[in-house]
């Protein structure tokens, strides 16, 4: 199969390099405002957006006829012009659409959530009927809108330059976006996370909505005609979604969506152009050799969504299960050096079982400290060796000075104080110790009369 791959991207032309770069521009464009719709919990803005822009687009379309045929433009000006006119009807549709959602949310009391579904579902049906009505002005496929014609809208280049029209339309958002993220960077942060205390503030929350709406419908409207709406809508919440679970910091966030959005229309258009025929081969359609680059880089965007949720570094379902058992095991491991400790302390056996975790556990936790050489045999028995000896001593210390801030400080009987420094030994520093301590003037012994190891001998 990897041979099969790589026989097809041997014939890698221009052309693929442009729907990519296209792809590509366009994905990240979108991802910029789509990070701060996902902070915002707002993320369903999109996707109303890229319904509400189709009366945007329509009118604009029409008015951009209609001062043609006046000729207040020329057949000239009207080319390269009507872009912008449809890109500024989408943007006062959107804006009107934000506007309308906080009525509708406000005066019929309803959430905020089930206002956007009334809104985009009402103002997408005025625009389908305006299409309807003026469908032989308004030069719009329906499938366009939906999956985009990347392939073919590369072919429409600016000039005798050979760049495609797409990748300076998408480009100049990208750039745009980019912008103005930097120059109001501190505005859309705060009143992202706090809109009240940016009002507070004197940084008006309202009017940086409104404006992250019309930037973000503008963004639409550039890509809809290169990848179409569903890539659109893709864009704008995959890659934030993916660098969300790899970064709390807005900033790192914006950088790396846009990694993952370009990474996205990567692996999207190899997919589209490798693995549809090498797939519906082996089935028996052989006729079937390429799909949608605007649909496989959605599906590549999904995908790295997943990868990331099952196996990312911080918020990933198997890290998380990873950093549980690992932090399990090293309870299960401190306890039964803890044990050890207390059984030479006080010159008693040591039984295994005394440690209160499930065999399997207390068997991978032996292990662990006969390969970290903190634990050895002793005839039948077991004994601490000088390392283990000097981790046992830091955790009983822990132990002991925990029970005495807490018997200074709280009324509790003696067995509350054993139950929660076991707990709580585990989590205690050097540094937690010292302070510790110091608040007890250095303690000798602890409420039950024990000796309190001291720091020194903790020390490797």
């Amino acid at each position: 199969m990897i041979r099969e791959i790589l026989d097809v991207l041997a014939t890698w032309g221009a052309l693929d390099s442009w729907i990519v770069i296209t792809s590509a521009l366009a994905s990240m464009s979108c991802a910029v405002p789509g990070v701060f719709l996902l902070v915002r919990r707002q993320s369903m803005l999109g996707d109303t957006l890229s319904h509400t822009a189709l009366p945007g687009i329509t009118l604009g379309f029409l008015a951009a006829l209609w001062l043609r045929e006046h000729n207040w433009l020329s057949e000239d000006a009207f080319t390269n012009s009507r872009h912008l006119i449809i890109v500024a009807g989408a943007m006062v549709i959107g804006v009107l659409s934000a506007m309308l959602t906080e009525l509708v949310q406000k005066l019929g009391r309803v959430d905020a959530n089930a206002a956007l579904g009334v809104v985009f579902t009402s103002v997408f049906a005025i625009g389908l009927l305006l299409l309807r009505k003026f469908a032989d002005q308004v030069d719009l496929d329906p499938d366009c809108v939906l999956y985009g014609t990347i392939e073919t809208t590369i072919t429409d280049t600016v000039g005798q330059t050979g760049i495609p029209r797409a990748v300076v339309v998408n480009g100049c958002m990208l750039v745009g976006n980019l912008l103005l993220t930097a120059l109001f960077f501190k505005e859309l942060r705060i009143t992202a996370f706090d809109p009240a205390f940016a009002t507070a503030a004197g940084i008006y929350a309202v009017v940086v909505q409104y404006c992250l709406t019309a930037v973000t419908a503008a963004t639409l409207v550039a890509a809809f005609e290169s990848v179409g709406s569903i890539l659109v809508i893709a864009m704008l919440v995959g890659p934030a979604a993916t660098a969300r679970l790899l970064t709390d910091r807005i900033g790192k966030m914006i950088l790396l969506s846009l990694v993952v959005a370009a990474a996205a229309a990567i692996v999207g258009h190899v997919s589209a152009i490798t693995l549809p025929g090498i797939i519906f081969r082996r089935i028996g359609f052989p006729s079937v050799i390429d799909a949608s680059t605007a649909g496989m880089t959605a599906v590549a965007c999904g995908f790295l969504f997943a990868v990331t949720a099952l196996i990312g570094p911080r918020y990933g379902i198997l890290s998380q299960l990873l950093r549980r058992w690992r932090m399990a095991l090293i309870v299960a491991a401190e306890d039964i050096l803890g044990q050890l400790y207390r059984a030479e302390e006080s010159q008693a056996p040591f039984a295994p079982s005394s440690v209160a975790v499930s065999d399997k556990l207390r068997r991978v936790a032996w292990r662990w400290l006969q390969w970290k050489q903190e634990v050895a045999r002793n005839g039948a028995g077991w004994r601490l060796t000088e390392s283990g000896r000097l981790h046992a001593e830091q955790l009983v210390r822990s132990h002991r000075l925990w029970e005495a801030y807490m018997a200074k400080h709280f009324e509790l009987p003696d067995s509350h104080l054993h139950q929660t420094a076991e707990r709580v030994e585990h989590f205690i520093d050097q540094k937690m110790r010292g302070e510790l301590a110091s608040e007890l003037a250095t303690p000798g012994t602890d409420p039950h009369g024990r000796i309190i190891p001291s720091e020194q001998t903790t020390r490797t």
